[in-house]
Formats: structure tokens, C-alpha cells, sequence
């Protein structure tokens, strides 16, 4: 089964938008056929940003989105990296799909190395769907 780390701006899109490639994606973890990795600083951000006032996000929403990563998920203690970020809030996502051999699936590609494997939404549903 495919390993999956994702970014929360990956969360955030898939709330916005059930139509969307990153709801896609969601769906895909939430029903079993992939697999998500997470450590508890992810779920400490996820919980976060998606309860800000701006995204008016229902409670309960958020609460199955995350109940269902954490049900389905594996989650991880990642060990730290030496590699150098302009946002060290992206770390956490680097270091846990490193660890796990995971595909990170994020909407800033640019934030990231090449290794593992970072994709756009759009990117991974095509690789994926073949």
C-alpha cells in the first residue's frame, strides 16, 4: 500500500473543496487505500490551522477528518534531519515521510527537497491512478 504524508495545506484544500484532487486524496486515505503517516506535531498543526477562525470550518468536520487519520494512520516518532528549511514548520512532514518511505503530498513543492518523493495533489492522482 502507498505511504502518503500530507501537508496541511493538503487538509485544508480538501475541506474547501469536496470536488478538488487534495479531497481526492483524503478520500483515498479515509477509505482505507492509502496509507497516511503522522507524528504528533502534524496532528498539533492540522488541529490548529484548521480551526481558525477564517476557514470557518465546521468542528465536526475537522474532528472526523483528523478521528479518520489517526484511526487509519500509522502514526510515527520521526527521527530529526539535518537538512536546512526557509520554513522550519515544514520539517516535521520531511522528516516523517523520510521515515516512513512516504510520498509527501503538498500544494508548495518548492518548500521541499526532491527526497522522498514530494508531489502536487494533481501529480500524485495521476502517478497513482495508473
Amino acid at each position: 500500500m502507498t505511504r502518503v504524508v500530507l501537508d496541511t495545506n493538503i487538509l485544508v484544500s480538501a475541506l474547501w473543496s469536496a470536488d478538488g484532487k487534495p479531497a481526492g486524496i483524503v478520500r483515498e486515505v479515509l477509505t482505507g487505500r492509502l496509507a497516511v503517516c503522522y507524528d504528533h506535531r502534524m496532528m498539533e498543526e492540522y488541529t490548529a490551522v484548521l480551526s481558525r477562525p477564517k476557514f470557518r470550518f465546521a468542528p465536526s468536520d475537522i474532528r472526523d477528518l483528523l478521528s479518520g487519520i489517526k484511526t487509519g494512520g500509522l502514526s510515527v516518532v520521526a527521527p530529526k534531519t539535518e537538512v536546512a528549511f526557509t520554513d522550519e514548520t515544514d520539517r516535521k512532514f520531511y522528516e516523517v515521510a523520510k521515515f516512513c518511505g512516504a510520498v509527501l503530498v503538498t500544494g508548495n513543492r518548492r518548500h521541499y527537497p526532491d527526497e522522498p518523493s514530494v508531489m502536487t495533489a494533481a501529480a500524485f492522482l495521476e502517478e497513482h491512478a495508473k
